[in-house]
């Protein structure tokens, strides 16, 4: 499998993070980010198109339970997989070969911490296993504490100017 064209070539030991996906390595983009095509996506259905059916399907409900909870926000691609924006960036997803990637990780809500906990990777973000139903009511609930989270950041940020 070759390096997806936006990522730098360095040699697979030379230990990286992904900005959004946490990888720590170029050799882990390389084994388990899974799309089918090495060209960059310029839109979610481009991202999603990319994919086996079954994991088509995955991807579609997720981006449906994020825009049920974040009416208007603005789809985007961003670091080759999708985001929304809504006062900033809202969250990402991605699709790798055994799980779904759903980042930022989330904080300021204990109770929803708590219940994200068993899906969290190393670095925080969320790992839905594929081989398990995928928490779509969880991700809502995520969706709606980032649009609260960037409204007030946003509201405080206005306040200052």
């Amino acid at each position: 499998m070759m390096d997806p064209p936006s990522f730098s070539r360095r040699a697979p030991s030379t230990q990286l993070s992904h900005p959004i996906l946490g990888c720590d390595s170029i050799q882990s983009w390389k084994c388990d980010y899974m799309p089918t095509s090495h060209v960059a996506p310029k839109t979610l259905d481009e991202y999603i198109s990319a994919f086996s059916p079954e994991v088509q399907a995955v991807l579609q409900r997720v981006r449906q339970a994020v825009c049920s909870a974040a009416p208007g926000a603005q789809e985007t691609i961003s670091y080759r997989i999708p985001a929304f924006k809504l006062n900033g960036m809202l969250v990402y997803f991605a699709a790798f070969t055994k799980h779904i990637g759903f980042y930022p990780p989330i904080r300021g809500d204990s109770r929803l911490e708590k219940a994200v906990s068993r899906y969290a990777g190393e670095k925080g973000n969320l790992r839905f296993p594929l081989d398990q139903p995928i928490p779509y009511s969880l991700i809502k609930r995520i969706t709606k504490l980032r649009v609260k989270q960037n409204r007030a950041k946003h509201t405080t940020e206005r306040k200052k100017k």
